[in-house]
């Protein structure tokens, strides 16, 4: 008899753990471990929504509801993607409510991808995208981005990987691990190139809300860009909703409508409960929406001025809540240095290698956390690299 794991597919046997994970478990288990590891609000769901849902459970709204989402909230979703950024979607047809962004990516994955074709994806970016490409069949290209660009998307890294393969972009910007912001200026010779070789466009806008200094540009605000960009968003991390698994796609009707056919299939419906209380945050919470941002916004000038004077250097992170410093001045990997400030310095923080190439030689710090934290993390991080100085690597 073959062994139990022998059963596993050979595409499933392949994908490796979650390095995140990794380090978040490994500072769960541990004590006195401050973790700068996952990329989680530290605020609670804002009261309104938290009401909204329990009123709601109590009058018993627990059953399904249309496999697209409520069109109530597809409406507002509408609205607010309208307001905010400039891009308007007939609720009817072209939203789709999802659980969490990441089903909204798996679901554009796999109505998108016969085998062998090429998903183009920037690196350092979320390590979840190559492996859901390859569960679906398709083949991850990685377009590097370089720190002396700001870890920008250019058309030339972009048009050195293009093949009669691809077929999509994925995007994501603010980027995760980098907090990298592309403009208007930045994105329009993607665009060109985007409509000269007939791409698709994934972009991943789950941390749309959180920039600092400038609005966050959707990639389907562009002349015509709009029918060819799925966009996907949710409200974990700027409503403060992550165990709500509250996502949403938005785009044209028969993109929309083929992702919501895999959907009625596997999921059915996002849960009803967290679909009335995103309603409630669209419609009575973007107060304490803005109140986070600029609580983030005060946590990064802090944090990121802290690990410069700790000797790191520091790309300015202009969106998201991650800074993505040098450790290459320390003379170890990424790996050794996450591993040993952990063991050693009792602080978790994630290795820029798990974001694929040009990600060593970086380490990702999410300061998503309380200032107390972050100040206490400076402070063992500073303890820790005079001990390396002292005693060498």
């Amino acid at each position: 008899m073959r062994t139990v794991s022998e059963y596993l597919s050979s595409v499933v046997r392949e994908i490796p753990p979650s390095g995140i994970r990794k380090f978040f478990n490994a500072a769960e288990a541990g004590r006195d471990i401050i973790s700068l590891g996952v990329g989680e609000p530290d605020f609670t769901t804002p009261k309104v929504a938290r009401d909204a849902a329990a009123r709601a459970l109590d009058r018993g709204y627990t059953k399904y509801t249309e496999n697209a989402g409520m069109l109530e909230l597809r409406e507002e979703i509408s609205a607010y993607l309208d307001r905010g950024f400039g891009t308007r979607y007939d609720p009817a047809s072209e939203v789709l409510v999802t659980v969490g962004g990441s089903e909204a990516i798996d679901l554009a994955l796999r109505v998108l991808l016969s085998p062998g074709d090429e998903l183009l994806v920037p690196v350092p970016n979320y390590i979840a995208y190559s492996p859901i490409t390859k569960l679906n069949g398709g083949v991850a290209v990685e377009v590097e981005t370089f720190a002396s660009d700001g870890f920008k998307l250019t058309a030339e890294a972009l048009r050195k990987q293009l093949t009669p393969r691809s077929k999509l972009l994925l995007v994501s910007y603010p980027n995760n691990p980098t907090g990298a912001v592309m403009t208007y200026e930045d994105w329009l010779p993607i665009a060109k190139l985007v409509e000269e070789h007939d791409l698709i466009v994934l972009s991943d806008e789950i941390y749309a809300e959180l920039t600092y200094g400038r609005t966050h540009v959707s990639f389907a605000s562009l002349p015509g860009m709009k029918d060819r960009t799925i966009v996907i968003s949710g409200f974990s991390k700027a409503f403060a909703m992550t165990g709500w698994r509250m996502g949403y796609a938005c785009g044209h009707s028969d993109l929309i409508g083929a992702m919501c056919r895999v959907h009625q299939y596997t999921l059915l419906s996002a849960p009803t409960l967290a679909q009335i209380a995103a309603i409630e945050s669209l419609r009575h919470g973007l107060g304490d929406k803005d109140e986070m941002i600029m609580s983030y916004n005060n946590r990064r000038k802090m944090f990121v001025q802290g690990l410069r004077d700790l000797g790191l250097s520091c790309h300015e992170p202009e969106g998201a809540f991650y800074v993505f410093p040098s450790i290459a001045s320390t003379g170890l990997s990424s790996q050794a240095f996450a591993e040993r400030l952990l063991q050693e310095g009792r602080v978790a923080a994630v290795p820029g290698d798990v974001f694929g190439p040009g990600g060593e030689g970086f380490i990702r710090c999410s300061y998503a956390a309380s200032e107390a934290n972050l100040l206490g993390a400076l402070e063992r991080m500073d303890n820790w690299l005079r001990t390396l100085n002292r005693v060498g690597v």
